[in-house]
């Protein structure tokens, strides 16, 4: 009999070089939103691939930065927990890239006693030099690391960083219930589609203003009935929000309903509030009812 292989693969790296792609692309179904702009994923996110003999729990983190304020500090927090229990890291870069954007992390890998692959992502967007000139920059400056060129957008050479992945796994019983999908509950997933709308569709400030709570969740045979609040930091921004005669939310709540029916493959009826909820992003008592602080 085939012996169980269980473990965390815990993906991290700058902003916007493709994780939630890449954890999309393992566990195939949309757990992380992605969108072009920075800081899209604010939480880690677990996404679990079973098999018969195995069980792949991958974390998608915050992209690093160095924090401005509260908020980005628990970011960092869950990037930092993400060194702490992983069995594989993978270190996500981009072509044109040569460091994080945090040093004490980039000596953490450097320095880790853990399995480390470094994937150099977007290979589809560059030429041959380039790349070979890439490869050869990340070998010298991490030398312990195991590295594939990817490309998570166009599924390049994922299924063979995924048969590693496997290979370097301990042996061990799954940690999870073998038909579990995720760590975060229903309500986690509307609250982040919607957040992804806003992110798409609303410029400058408004997006990283902006956090989602999901108030009610009524799920029956045939409808799911949703009720969410999307709280901002000021009066000027809850207007921008709903639009010239609520135009713009109601864009928000049809494409977070076409998503959301989508993901639970069931009929969703969705109503959208809007709240000013005043510096809630450097307030630690309103982050932590948001999950941002333990």
């Amino acid at each position: 009999m085939k012996k169980h292989r269980s473990g965390f693969v815990n993906i991290i790296g700058n902003p916007n070089v493709g994780k939630s792609t890449l954890m999309n692309a393992f566990v195939g179904e949309k757990l992380s939103i992605i969108t072009s702009k920075a800081q899209t994923t604010r939480h880690r996110i677990l996404g679990i691939v079973n098999g018969d003999d195995f069980q792949v729990i991958l974390s998608d983190t915050p992209g690093i930065i160095k924090p401005a304020y509260e908020l980005q500090s628990s970011m960092m927090d869950f990037v930092k927990s993400a060194f702490e229990d992983a069995d594989v890291l993978l270190y996500m870069v981009e072509i044109g890239e040569k460091a994080l954007k945090d040093e004490a992390f980039f000596k953490k890998i450097q320095n880790s006693n853990i399995p480390v692959l470094l994937l150099l992502n977007k290979i589809d967007t560059s030429e041959q030099s380039v790349l070979e000139e890439q490869i050869q920059h990340w070998q010298d400056v991490l030398p312990k690391a195991e590295l594939h060129p990817i490309s998570a957008l166009e599924n390049f050479n994922v299924k063979e960083v995924f048969d590693r992945i496997l290979e370097l796994l301990p042996e061990a019983p799954p940690y999870y219930p073998k038909d579990q999908l995720t760590d975060k509950p229903e309500r986690f997933f509307v609250n982040e589609t919607i957040r992804e709308k806003i992110l798409m569709h609303y410029k400058k400030e408004i997006p990283y203003a902006v956090e989602v709570e999901t108030e009610e969740f009524f799920e029956d045979e045939k409808i799911i009935r949703i009720r969410s609040v999307i709280m901002v930091e000021r009066d000027t921004q809850k207007g921008i929000i709903i639009g010239h005669k609520g135009s713009a939310l109601k864009r928000v709540g049809v494409e977070s309903r076409k998503d959301l029916e989508k993901f639970f493959d069931k009929q969703v009826h969705i109503e959208l509030y809007v709240k000013v909820n005043k510096n809630w992003r450097s307030n630690s008592r309103q982050l932590k009812r948001f999950g941002y602080n333990s």
